[in-house]
């Protein structure tokens, strides 16, 4: 079986109509999306309703959570003081623009969500959170010290953890022996839709491909395929410039940093 996975569309409706557009050509067998719909671009209503009326799992991210709830704390880890302002201004224009029934969406979203399959004698755990199972906010970049990934993944009893937040993808094969027998996890990072944060500006997601063969003690029995798709990166970008939001903002569409 394929599941689709993405995450990180951050109220650019361009980049979500060309990854439907993309989804729907490859006709994945299931698909979930781990959060952050919201912020940083004018449409966070459309995005809400698009994923709705397409009736995708959804978990929420960091700016979901702080938007549901109308709070002036999307939860981001602004690294400069220029970074914080402009973060201020991303969620109080948010805040005014989300309506009440998308609101009220946002709020109703879970944290994580955990699928057990049975494919073979193996069981295998995929979970989905946004940023970690600890956190929702936590990031968890590719040069995690692998004892930290390893106790997470442990802990939340994740074969699969697949999570976004960082919009920077990649996939990590950790063997957790401690048992004596080996016990592949996969830790994979799906990307960004709508902002992507790797210097490819076009969107992102994760195809995860699992078959009868897929199992915890086959290193390279799961296979993860990243997908790129261009969309109209301009159109989004112009969006924000003629908004009250940050230029910077469109600038960092364009390069994707």
């Amino acid at each position: 079986m394929t599941i689709a996975l993405f995450s990180d569309i951050h109220a650019n409706l361009p980049a979500l109509k060309s990854f439907f557009k993309d989804l729907d050509a490859r006709k994945p067998d299931a698909v979930y999306c781990l959060g952050d719909l919201v912020g940083y671009n004018i449409w966070p209503n459309e995005v809400i309703n698009e994923i709705r009326k397409r009736g995708i799992p959804t978990i929420a991210g960091n700016y979901d959570f702080g938007i549901g709830r109308t709070s002036n704390d999307c939860g981001c880890a602004y690294k400069t003081d220029d970074e914080k302002a402009n973060g201020a201004v991303s969620i109080s224009y948010t805040n005014q623009i989300v309506k009440d029934e998308e609101r009220a969406y946002l709020r109703t979203l879970p944290a994580h969500i955990k699928v057990e399959f049975q494919l073979n004698n193996d069981k295998l755990n995929l979970l989905l959170v946004h940023g970690s199972p600890r956190k929702i906010n936590e990031y968890l970049f590719e040069d995690r010290d692998e004892k930290s990934l390893m106790r997470i993944m442990h802990d939340a009893d994740a074969d699969l953890m697949c999570f976004g937040h960082t919009h920077k993808p990649y996939h990590r094969i950790l063997n957790d022996n401690s048992g004596g027998t080996d016990h592949y996890r996969h830790a994979i990072n799906i990307g960004s839709v709508g902002k992507p944060k790797d210097g490819d500006p076009r969107g992102g997601y994760v195809l995860l491909h699992l078959t009868d063969h897929s199992s915890i003690t086959q290193k390279d029995s799961i296979r993860v395929e990243f997908i790129r798709f261009a969309y109209d990166v301009e159109k989004a970008a112009k969006a924000v410039e003629e908004s009250p939001l940050p230029n910077a903002y469109a600038t960092a569409l364009r390069i994707a940093k």
